[in-house]
């Protein structure tokens, strides 16, 4: 499947769900204390971050999207804590504070990377009979392209069924990430997102893929769900939809320090995703993608816009070398997205020389990127005649990339670059010569759009026509 990122900041997203605070002492551990066999943590740092549902609504918004956050907190220092981190991030807080109830707080402590231990601060008393998110909701749904519901068990949604339903009538999906073993609670929603261990507690034990599939779908049809995703740790995901071939993924953590979290961003991706018109195959494989990206960190994290997409752009092989058009415009929009420069320059390159590297090497200290466009083959019999060029365009595309001041090579067919530049709109045009810029192909185009042109020298004495005529006379002597 080829991916490429959706228009985030075009989407909308609704997350209703429990809201709490993670918060992380760490520090490093040398001694066991003498009062009991445990390891003794001298804290050096204390860190909160938005957790549950919150953390959903902050991944959301570190994509570029618009996350509306409502949920129940205490009235209390942790829930205006929490309002200051998310608000700081763009996401729009619609708190129910509960007075004499305190926000859920999760305290782990962490010392070498590693969780030593957890303290969970809670109210386990169910809410007030009074206490929901529906009143107002029909409001937020018409200002949202999709709605989350982050389940966590402690009552928040303890009755979605009226939401689910109230969002089905209004033409908004519905992704829920799930708790518990009765997933009649969810009948109705566009996608279920539950683990593997979650599953199997509703469905039973899956000895094969097959009995996996089976069961997904049963559960599909008894609940009336648009699809099911179940995620898989180590074995990827599994996405499954009625009267679809199910869509298996694997997974693609390298290295994986902690999964706390984990499932936040899948579902915050997913639905920020499908709000910004993507298709559900589409999302899953964007959301598998952002997963591997925050196992990698330690603790409650989010993936933002430019590390999803330069994790795009490295799966269709666009982060350096050579490329398609459309693998080098991913590439250049996320350079761009990251402040750099990009410089361009093209030609022929047949035989690669000391004048060709010192001219690239110059070509690239005027900006932060250097795409090189190469002429096809067909183009340089037309500008240099029978018997060139003597390498074929793929060899000579590859000896470029192989050098380090260059980021990216792409062939073009036509006999000047112009409709490169049309399409690209470098920053910074480069050609070697001895001439104005009005000399340089393309100039008027580049001008146009706010680009600058560049003319640098070659170096003397050497060319690849030179070389190739005394290869030939050398050959007929």
């Amino acid at each position: 499947m080829k991916l490429s990122m959706p228009r985030f900041d075009k989407a909308r997203v609704l997350v209703l769900g429990d809201i709490m605070l993670d918060r992380y002492w760490q520090g490093p551990t040398s001694r066991i204390s003498p009062e009991a066999p445990v390891p003794v943590v001298r804290v050096e740092a204390i860190d909160d971050k938005p957790g549950g549902a919150g953390n959903v609504a902050l991944n959301i918004s570190a994509l570029g999207a618009a996350a509306t956050l409502r949920g129940f907190t205490g009235d209390d220092e942790m829930a205006d804590s929490l309002q200051d981190m998310l608000q700081g991030a763009g996401v729009q807080c619609l708190f129910e504070r509960q007075k004499g109830r305190p926000t859920i707080t999760k305290l782990r402590v962490i010392s070498r990377h590693q969780q030593l231990i957890r303290l969970d601060f809670e109210e386990t008393d169910a809410l007030p009979a009074g206490a929901n998110l529906e009143g107002g909701l029909q409001a937020h749904l018409g200002q949202c392209d999709a709605l989350i519901l982050s389940d966590y068990g402690k009552g928040a949604l303890r009755d979605p069924a009226p939401i689910i339903a109230a969002a089905r009538a209004a033409g908004v999906p519905v992704l829920v990430d799930p708790k518990g073993t009765d997933f009649s609670r969810y009948r109705g929603a566009t996608l279920l997102t539950p683990n593997l261990h979650e599953f199997e507690a509703v469905v039973g034990s899956c000895s094969s893929e097959q009995e996996l599939v089976a069961r997904g779908e049963a559960l599909m049809a008894e609940l009336d769900l648009g699809a099911l995703l179940v995620t898989r740790g180590e074995h990827g995901m599994t996405l499954l939809r009625p009267g679809e071939e199910e869509m298996h993924l694997p997974a693609r953590a390298r290295e994986v320090f902690d999964v706390t979290g984990a499932g936040d961003t899948v579902i915050a991706v997913l639905g920020a995703a499908v709000a910004a018109g993507e298709s559900l195959p589409h999302a899953v494989a964007l959301a598998n993608t952002a997963a591997s990206i925050v196992v990698a960190k330690l603790g409650t994290a989010t993936v933002s816009a430019p590390e999803l997409r330069r994790a795009v752009q490295s799966d269709q092989g666009s982060e350096r070398g050579a490329v398609s058009l459309e693998q080098l415009q991913i590439a250049i929009s996320d350079a761009r997205s990251h402040g750099e420069k990009v410089v361009f320059t093209n030609g022929c390159f047949d035989i690669i020389h000391a004048g060709h590297v010192s001219y690239l090497e110059q070509a690239r200290q005027l900006g932060d990127r250097l795409i090189v466009a190469v002429n096809s083959d067909a183009s340089v019999r037309r500008l240099k005649g029978k018997g060139r060029p003597i390498n074929p365009v793929d060899r000579r595309m590859a000896v470029l990339a192989g050098l380090e001041a260059v980021d990216w090579v792409v062939c073009f067919k036509d006999d000047t670059p112009e409709p490169l530049l049309h399409a690209l709109q470098p920053d910074v045009v480069v050609k070697g010569g001895d001439y104005d810029k009005k000399g340089v192909v393309g100039w008027e185009i580049v001008e146009a759009y706010g680009g600058e042109i560049a003319v640098l020298g070659f170096t003397e004495n050497v060319s690849t026509t030179a070389i190739v005529n005394k290869i030939q006379g050398d050959a007929e002597s």
